[in-house]
């Protein structure tokens, strides 16, 4: 018997959320790999540059009406949501969560330059915080403050993924960085799409590193002691990602090349492991954000 759909997604992406879903027992890892499936599939839509917008983006209108009847109890066309409305109706997974996430996607469609902190801020929101939103969720949490919790970590981890992929999103025509911080620093659109390192583009690239720890900071800060265990897979997805910013600055940001710093396969090894006995053992602070 073939896996379900959304599982043969989530073992293809091989990504560092993905990971996470090891440190999860198995109800609560298929949940995931549906909810993961869901936003791995959307955002495939949005970011196939060979498909015309106007048909991305009426794709992705399906995919919002059909999530909809999920949500309100109806029958998704679509396999990936019939297999995640289960998880939608027993956790009482808003659609307005949802349509904020298929919202961020779609920004990608249209918008190639953000000006200031504030708009990236609202795509990181929609894109990565949304989904930490919907993820605490399906891992159950007792305190309203997790959400807060969800919102920083999530912007903490989508602003690691930009300061990663500046050469990476400019070989697609993309800068995520902030025009008025590219001023502010006397960085030109033609050197980030040159690839021409400076000390001037190490100031900006500093910059956004310490508004991504602002908000491991604030996540580790708002992050309920009652709740730490319940969030060991979102734990774990912090501890990657700070490892990996660090990773960025100790090698003096090496991001204007095509090709992403990863962390090798041994470091991700290393921190499940830590990640798995730290929560084993009641360790309460997490292992990112100092």
């Amino acid at each position: 018997m073939n896996p379900p759909v959304s599982a043969q997604i989530t073992q293809r992406s091989a990504s560092n959320l993905a990971l996470a879903f090891i440190m999860l027992p198995k109800p609560k890892r298929a949940g995931m790999s549906a909810l993961y499936a869901f936003c791995r599939e959307v955002d495939d839509v949005a970011d196939e540059e060979t498909v015309p917008v106007e048909q991305r983006r009426a794709r992705l209108a399906e995919w919002r009406t059909d999530i909809l009847a999920a949500c309100e109890g109806g029958q998704p066309q679509i396999p990936v949501n019939r297999e995640l409305q289960p998880y939608v109706v027993a956790h009482r997974m808003p659609f307005a969560l949802f349509d904020d996430l298929i919202r961020g996607v779609e920004m990608d469609l249209d918008v190639t330059r953000y000006e200031t902190w504030e708009h990236l801020e609202q795509y990181c929101y929609r894109v990565a915080s949304v989904v930490g939103l919907l993820s605490i969720e399906i891992f159950g949490y007792t305190s309203p403050a997790c959400r807060d919790y969800a919102i920083h970590l999530g912007k903490a981890l989508q602003l690691t993924n930009i300061l990663r992929d500046v050469g990476n999103d400019a070989a697609r025509g993309r800068i995520y960085l902030p025009l008025a911080e590219l001023k502010r620093h006397e960085v030109t659109e033609a050197e980030i799409f040159g690839g021409e390192f400076s000390p001037r583009f190490r100031q900006l690239a500093q910059t956004t590193a310490s508004r991504a720890r602002h908000h491991y900071a604030r996540a580790r800060a708002t992050l309920p002691p009652e709740d730490r265990k319940a969030m060991v897979a979102a734990e774990l997805m912090g501890a990657v990602y700070w490892r990996l910013l660090r990773k960025l600055e100790e090698q003096d940001f090496p991001v204007l090349a095509p090709t992403p710093t990863k962390l090798h396969k041994l470091q991700k090894l290393a921190l499940i492991l830590r990640t798995w006995y730290r929560s084993a053992t009641g360790a309460l602070a997490p292992n990112y954000g100092v």
